[in-house]
């Protein structure tokens, strides 16, 4: 289970991540995109949405205690 740190900023980032790995899964396995269903009508809401969740996984990668490699 993914844990949200840096407060609001960072559940967002967690909840933002899991709507697109949610998404990218259904694409995946049923070719079913849930952001154009849900926002389809509104192309600039959808692209708003991918780009806040690209911007979401660049914040988890700076900001991920786990990934960073710590000099001894």
């Amino acid at each position: 289970m993914m844990k949200h740190t840096g407060g609001p900023l960072g559940m967002a980032a967690c909840l933002l991540l899991l709507v697109g790995g949610l998404n990218w899964g259904l694409v995946g396995f049923f070719q079913w995109n849930l952001v154009d269903a849900v926002l389809g009508t509104w192309p600039m809401a959808v692209r708003a949405v991918y780009a806040l969740v690209g911007l979401s996984a660049l914040y988890s990668l700076v900001n991920c205690k786990q990934c960073h490699m710590k000099s001894v």
